[in-house]
């Protein structure tokens, strides 16, 4: 009798043990919070180390340095002045092993970059005038320096709406002052303005405290009228001294010139100036031009040309930011 009762009681306590166990996982994973967080933290403490084990990881890390660039620092060069900097290109580990997991095996159209910044930037380096971008920056920039030939701006906007395009448009203070409406048109399509000084002078033969004023009166109504502040200054007719660039740097303006010149106020055939241009364009190319009728007529075939080349068109804040290109699948361009 009780050798039964001692093997009742053993089941009995065998049976409580395992109700215990049950209702206390049960308890744990679901009510108590400091479980919860010290078995993710377990699992997530092992993830990293298994992943970083595999194969694939490995092999990712042993390819990445074949797929990267090292940024470009910003430089002041002997023929093209300041140049901008360009950011570098990082293969991110993990995130390239977490596209290629699902296939096993190494990709490189699976590589996943992020952007390191360079050392020297733009606005670090002394005042200079910039003539273009980052050689290797797939981009260019059209300057549209803007006195008069309004009678051709609305055709030139039209084009620049119909191919997505942003452009420069450096205003003449006075001419700002005449058509603030047709300033205002510029900006609610979304183009960058600049400084093109208030009345046009030869920036080289002014005196310091005239140059200044120019630049200064031509800012007041630009922004009176537009609501904007011009960070790139264009001297008229590309003509300027070093005090010149000193003192728009000082109202905060770099100043701008260009790479390739239209030549449209000489009123060529269409087929003239897409020749001039398409011969000279290339990665960081600003290309100046005016509101001409000879531009009127050549800009839309000269974008498609453009493009072609797989640049791409933006302003000039664009073209001197030192992000990369991303292509269409958002994988940063080499």
């Amino acid at each position: 009798m009780r050798s039964l009762l001692v093997l009742e009681g053993d089941r009995g306590m065998k049976k409580l043990g395992i109700l215990i166990l049950f209702l206390s996982a049960a308890f744990l994973s679901v009510n108590n919070p400091y479980v919860n967080s010290y078995v993710t933290a377990l699992k997530s403490s092992t993830v990293p180390a298994a992943r970083e084990a595999s194969p694939l990881y490995q092999e990712i890390v042993k390819n990445a340095p074949k797929y990267e660039t090292e940024p470009s620092d910003a430089k002041i060069d002997k023929i093209w002045k300041a140049i901008p900097g360009y950011n570098g290109l990082r293969v991110d580990i993990a995130a390239s092993y977490k596209n290629m997991k699902k296939d096993g095996k190494f990709s490189e159209s699976k590589l996943i970059y992020k952007q390191i910044k360079p050392k020297i930037h733009l606005n670090q380096l002394p005042p200079s005038p910039i003539y273009k971008g980052h050689p290797d920056k797939p981009m260019v920039s059209f300057i549209i320096n803007v006195a008069w030939g309004n009678e051709y701006l609305s055709d030139i906007l039209a084009t620049l709406k119909k191919h997505h395009i942003h452009a420069s448009f450096f205003l003449e203070g006075n001419w700002v002052k005449k058509n603030p409406d047709m300033a205002k048109m510029i900006i609610d399509a979304g183009h960058e303005i600049g400084n093109h000084s208030f009345s046009h002078p030869d920036m080289s033969k002014i005196t310091a405290e005239r140059a200044r004023s120019e630049m200064i009166k031509a800012n007041e109504v630009i922004e009176a009228t537009t609501g904007k502040k011009c960070k790139w200054f264009a001297p008229p007719s590309g003509s300027y001294r070093d005090e010149t660039v000193r003192i728009a740097n000082s109202l905060k303006m770099k100043t701008v010139m260009w790479t390739v010149d239209t030549v449209d106020w000489q009123k060529p055939t269409p087929e003239t100036l897409i020749n001039r241009v398409m011969g000279k364009v290339g990665n960081g190319s600003m290309i100046l031009m005016h509101p001409t009728e000879a531009t009127a007529k050549s800009l839309d075939r000269l974008i498609t040309l453009i493009e072609k080349k797989n640049l791409t068109i933006g302003t000039v804040s664009d073209l001197m930011n030192e992000t990369r290109i991303m292509n269409k699948d958002e994988k940063y361009l080499q």
